[in-house]
């Protein structure tokens, strides 16, 4: 019993996940109440999905990490840039106590495979972190949010994209590449109709 107990009470903290923000918002100066921890590494899950398949990698693994790659911000919080000259955060003292205690040490494990990014799958995870953030500062761009489209085109003569220069995977930088240049309804733009059937 003590088991399922320690898994309801690590249930009940990752669902808190939906309710952390994400703290870009304040530099993005948008308030996009859609963008929480939990929703990022939703879609973050199918990228590296994706990216390890066409990789070749191990799926389970790569996605795992994908979803578990924040979780430790469900005790710490999000941080940005700014937030992070600052504060500090004791990543390891939260997954041996959050993930450590769990009956059995499959999420530690794959926690600290991302953290070294050694592995392929942990390189994939990372690659699809960054391609999430490249869609969703290319999303507010297309809405005509103009910090975000400084972050994703870059300033001055400079003209890149950090995440999109920090993509290792010859996968995560083609689709980086793309994402770039598409426009954020185009998947739906071929499907439409004015008709109902």
């Amino acid at each position: 019993m003590e088991k399922h107990e320690r898994i309801a009470d690590f249930l009940f903290e990752i669902g808190t996940m939906r309710k952390l923000m994400r703290m870009h918002r304040q530099t993005l100066l948008t308030d996009d109440a859609s963008d929480n921890i939990a929703s990022h590494s939703y879609r973050v899950s199918f990228i590296g999905w994706y990216l390890a398949k066409e990789e070749e990698a191990d799926l389970y693994k790569t996605v795992m990490m994908c979803l578990l790659h924040d979780v430790a911000e469900a005790r710490s919080g999000d941080h940005n840039w700014i937030h992070k000259k600052y504060v500090k955060i004791f990543g390891e003292e939260i997954t041996k106590e959050q993930l450590g205690t769990l009956p059995y040490p499959d999420f530690e494990e794959l926690v600290n495979e991302y953290d070294k990014r050694e592995t392929k799958e942990a390189i994939l995870a990372k690659d699809a972190d960054l391609l999430d953030q490249i869609l969703l500062l290319r999303e507010y761009e297309w809405q005509g949010n103009k910090e975000a489209g400084i972050w994703l085109r870059g300033k001055g003569d400079d003209k890149i994209n950090a995440q999109l220069m920090n993509l290792k995977s010859v996968t995560a930088k083609a689709i980086g590449e793309i994402i770039l240049e598409k426009n954020p309804s185009d998947w739906w733009n071929v499907i439409w109709t004015p008709t109902n059937r």
